[in-house]
């Protein structure tokens, strides 16, 4: 049985993109394109079809804009490898900057403000552990930023809306504590020193990171595919893509068919790894019952349909303090912790999804001495 997974790769010195250029649906065949770069020239595209018994689109998502112009151009992301190395050298060549003699204060306020927009869970623990970073580690190695640096998170609405109205209150306590200066507020414009928020107010900044949610990427939109409530391709309670035979979609980048009568799942990793290993438990039964070939299981029985159980939703807020919610919705009764508690089950579970027990090790490590220690700032 043949099995693609359509996905992106990179690596440091080299970054490969398949490209999917065109499905076609009857003939499971699939055209793809070759983007290679090694950093010092780019190679000629090459054209390639491969043919599959059964595809699975798992491309993710990509960060939203909201159309707000100057974002591609000067904020920072929190979604893949390369925008924590960003946001890491830019933050040390901001330090470094700011220590340059003839600087105006103005400037070094400019250059040592970090702003974060959006005050989703991505955003909340961002925010709380750069300025827990910062009053910890940045103050010790330059003494000359104290009255300087400091972190804002900007939110349109409350911070952490899914959460328990009471977790809200103590993240919003606890990041204030941290130092993080909560605004209210919706960006109109960033420019590359500020940003404009509506009210017509100027935010100067030297780090800008924008998390603020995701949406369906270029790929996904310009699919030739039936899409579900905001622009992710279609799927029907199998996670099958209706009108393309022997096509599923997971992840991000798909969502329920209006006439499935279910509501868009959230953009989640639990989502996600849930909805991988149904789909690989339904392909080996396919594949158990003959079914594994192209057009090979239309009219078998699939079993049951996935139903995803929301398990809860953790986020820490530096200073070694988290939240726990454990409710399946935010109008469901369950149970809800802050505290240091909660840090150490949002640590514990977090060290569960690692993959491999040498990777686990790893991790562990690193949590102790830099709990030990503090951070290594010289490799910021």
């Amino acid at each position: 049985m043949g099995f693609y997974l359509l996905q992106e790769r990179s690596a440091n010195k080299e970054i490969r993109n398949y490209k999917l250029l065109s499905l076609l649906k009857y003939n499971v065949l699939i055209h793809c394109q070759t983007i290679s770069t090694d950093g010092l020239q780019t190679l000629d595209p090459m054209d390639f079809k491969v043919s599959y018994d059964k595809l699975v689109i798992a491309s993710g998502a990509e960060a939203s804009t909201f159309g707000i112009k100057g974002v591609k151009e000067h904020a920072i992301f929190l979604r893949e490898v390369h925008h924590a190395q960003e946001i890491r050298r830019k933050l040390l060549l901001n330090l470094m900057l700011s220590d340059v003699p003839g600087v105006s204060d103005d400037e070094k306020r400019r250059l040592l403000h970090c702003v974060v927009v959006g005050g989703g869970p991505t955003g909340v623990e961002f925010s709380g552990e750069l300025s827990d970073f910062i009053m910890k580690d940045v103050h010790k190695r330059y003494s000359h930023v104290k009255d300087y640096i400091h972190v804002t998170l900007i939110e349109a609405n409350d911070i952490l809306s899914s959460f328990d109205d009471r977790l809200r209150v103590y993240a919003t306590k606890q990041l204030t504590k941290s130092g993080v200066r909560l605004v209210r507020g919706t960006v109109k414009d960033v420019q590359p020193k500020k940003l404009v928020l509506s009210d017509g107010t100027d935010v100067p900044y030297g780090l800008l990171v924008w998390s603020t949610g995701v949406g369906p990427s270029s790929f996904i939109r310009d699919m030739d595919l039936p899409k579900a409530p905001g622009g992710r391709i279609g799927v029907d309670d199998w996670l099958r893509v209706p009108s393309a035979p022997d096509v599923f979609a997971i992840g991000d980048c798909s969502g329920y068919l209006e006439s499935t009568g279910k509501p868009t799942l959230p953009a989640l990793a639990q989502v996600a790894e849930r909805e991988g290993k149904y789909l690989a438990a339904l392909l080996n039964n396919l594949g158990k019952a003959g079914g594994g070939h192209a057009n090979g299981g239309g009219d078998m029985e699939l079993g049951e349909a996935f139903v995803y159980k929301h398990l809860g939703s953790m986020a820490t807020v530096g200073s070694y303090k988290a939240l726990v919610d454990l409710r399946q919705s935010k109008e469901a009764k369950g149970v809800s912790i802050a505290g240091f508690a909660s840090w150490f089950i949002w640590r514990s579970a977090y060290l569960t999804r690692v993959v491999s027990w040498r990777n686990r090790f790893y991790v562990a490590i690193n949590w102790l001495t830099t709990f030990v220690f503090g951070r290594d700032i010289s490799r910021i």
